[in-house]
């Protein structure tokens, strides 16, 4: 049986796919975009109520299952034995890129465009960094046995290369400008993204939970037992 741990990388794709998608509906039946005019970006389909609700908490909820998500992947690559630096490195990225994703969210692009835009750029070129280290992290460690078929690594490499392309291919479209395309990569590489954060199911496959654990600082000494408030 799957634990919890294994379904919340799916749960977190599906929400996150399944809920821009239906900002997109609902944007297109109330008319907030003409399609005729163009393919929207995503950030305009979540500009207009009602949808731009549901995009907040589409994505604010979707943020924080990859921030908890970023947090077990980096313990369960320190349990194997991954140098502390380069791990916390790339739990940054991916801290930076959760942020990122909420701030989108939050800071619609009609009302605050500035942040809004500093929000794209952290979650997709930081979420892009984050797994291109997470499988220069995955090679380092390609010794040990890890869940999941030998092809999945290459999946992966793909992926993270066609979110390489879709970035720059984005940019470039946009100032041509050719804003239908740009918008058209911006959806792709926010689908490959979920999907990345989906595949951590392989990765903890194998996890049935975990547990937190608190540890004082070196050279600290716990409280004596009679200082110990009782419950």
């Amino acid at each position: 049986m799957w634990g919890y741990l294994t379904l919340l990388p799916l749960f977190l794709a599906l929400w996150a796919i399944a809920g821009v998608w239906i900002v997109f509906a609902i944007a297109v039946a109330n008319r907030s975009v003409n399609l005729t005019q163009g393919f929207p970006y995503i950030s305009i389909c979540g500009s207009y109520p009602p949808q731009s609700c549901i995009f907040s908490q589409v994505l604010n909820v979707g943020a924080a299952l990859a921030a908890w998500i970023c947090v077990v992947r980096y313990h369960q690559l320190r349990d194997w034995g991954v140098g502390r630096r380069l791990n916390q490195l790339t739990l940054w990225f991916g801290l930076i890129c959760v942020l990122g994703t909420s701030i989108v969210g939050n800071f619609q692009e009609k009302n605050q465009k500035p942040t809004h835009l500093v929000g794209a750029f952290f979650a997709f070129v930081s979420g892009n960094i984050y797994f291109w280290l997470q499988l220069v992290l995955s090679w380092r460690m390609k010794s040990l046995p890890q869940p999941g078929e030998p092809w999945l690594r290459l999946l992966r490499l793909s992926l993270c290369g066609l979110c390489s392309l879709l970035i720059v291919a984005m940019i470039v479209l946009h100032h041509w400008p050719l804003r239908s395309a740009s918008a058209a990569c911006e959806w792709a590489l926010a689908m490959l993204l979920f999907a990345l954060f989906g595949l951590f199911a392989v990765d903890f496959a194998d996890l049935d939970g975990c547990a937190l654990c608190l540890r004082p600082r070196p050279g600290l000494q716990p409280p004596p037992a009679s200082a110990t408030p009782s419950l």
